[in-house]
């Protein structure tokens, strides 16, 4: 049987909030450092103070700054015995404040001789200057990105605790270029994604790929339409999928939103701007809300040009930035080289007529 769009196209507001009822953020794990990366952090792991105590921060001869008051090449400061020489790492001995350089302490015999002064904490890296005591290794809720790898290292831990929702994927044959897109996005956020195809483009072969006993999250790509080809949707309600099949947005009407069993699904379109349309307007507040993830910022410049929006339809636009303004870039139907061009996108409520020249817009980037 061909798939049927309803005469009535769900609102996305509708089906989001539907998506995320009830939806609580997956349990934490703990996984090594790279594996870390560019996950959600959760927790707040705490780290030790680095260094541990005071080491020295250049090469040189570790003496205490007020033993050198007044200390020049012409009033030489003498010492009664030779100064400790550290390198860099080195722990500072007792009571030593500070780092002279080779030449400021000149040695004859028994004779020692400072020619500089000297100021607490000169060529020295104080205990927890890099790292504070208990200072956490990454923020709960933002991504683990490698400024927190950093410390970790150099910290010393080896794993950090993170959200990492499982997304598994199944791709109707056709949609190759999509599902690896969409793919390649979901590692970037930090999702522990399986990849699946689809034996052929029937109902019976998608259905068998629609495994939700070890995924968070489920998406389709492609046969979402009402093509004679089409099937995933069929696929899904056959399978126990509860569905709102045609949506109130563009690019994107053709996707589906719901549940099969207590596992979101979102049936993306083939075509990679709508399918990277509904992923940005259905899918990523999913993620987030499985990952724990706080608010995406948003960035707001005036627009360079008027953007026109049909009331009762929400639109994403691609946007630019030129000289400090938003561009639109595309409007309903995404070009791919619109895509590879865009720096954040801009969600227009289906209530929304648009936005005029020179309004500010609240726009998300797509790079973060």
């Amino acid at each position: 049987m061909t798939q049927r769009l309803p005469p009535s196209l769900t609102p996305l507001d509708t089906a989001l909030a539907a998506l995320l009822h009830g939806l609580a953020p997956v349990t934490p794990v703990e996984l090594p450092l790279a594996a870390a990366a560019g996950c959600i952090a959760a927790g707040m792991q705490l780290l030790p103070a680095c260094p541990p105590r005071d080491i020295a921060a250049a090469d040189g001869w570790a003496l205490r700054a007020n033993d050198l008051v007044g200390a020049s090449s012409y009033t030489p400061v003498p010492l009664t015995e030779l100064p400790v020489w550290v390198e860099v790492g080195d722990t500072m001995p007792t009571e030593c404040d500070c780092v002279l350089d080779a030449g400021a302490v000149e040695v004859s015999g028994p004779l020692v001789l400072v020619l500089a002064e000297g100021v607490p904490g000169q060529g020295v890296a104080r205990s927890g200057s890099d790292i504070a005591e208990n200072a956490p290794a990454a923020t709960a809720g933002y991504p683990v990105d490698p400024a927190a790898l950093l410390l970790a290292r150099v910290a010393g831990a080896d794993r950090l605790s993170v959200r990492r929702p499982r997304l598994r994927i199944v791709n109707v044959p056709g949609a190759t270029a999509t599902i690896h897109m969409i793919a390649d996005i979901a590692r970037a956020a930090g999702l522990d994604v399986s990849a699946h195809e689809a034996g052929s483009r029937d109902a019976a072969s998608i259905a068998e790929a629609l495994d939700v006993s070890s995924c968070d999250l489920l998406l389709t790509t492609g046969g979402s339409g009402v093509g004679r080809a089409d099937a995933a949707i069929a696929a899904l309600v056959q399978c126990g999928a509860q569905l709102a099949h045609g949506l109130a947005l563009q690019p994107g009407r053709t996707a589906a939103a719901g549940r099969l069993g207590k596992v979101p699904v979102v049936a993306l379109p083939g075509s990679p701007g709508q399918a990277l349309a509904v992923w940005l307007a259905l899918a990523l507040p999913l993620v987030d809300r499985l990952s724990a993830r706080q608010s995406r910022r948003t960035v707001t410049l005036p627009l360079g040009y008027k953007i026109a929006s049909t009331v009762g339809i929400a639109e994403i636009a691609l946007l630019v930035e030129e000289h400090k303004t938003w561009i639109p870039l595309a409007v309903g139907e995404w070009p791919l080289h619109a895509i590879a061009r865009a720096d954040a996108w801009l969600l227009i409520p289906a209530s929304h007529e648009g936005f005029a020249a020179g309004e500010p817009a609240d726009a998300y980037l797509m790079r973060e």
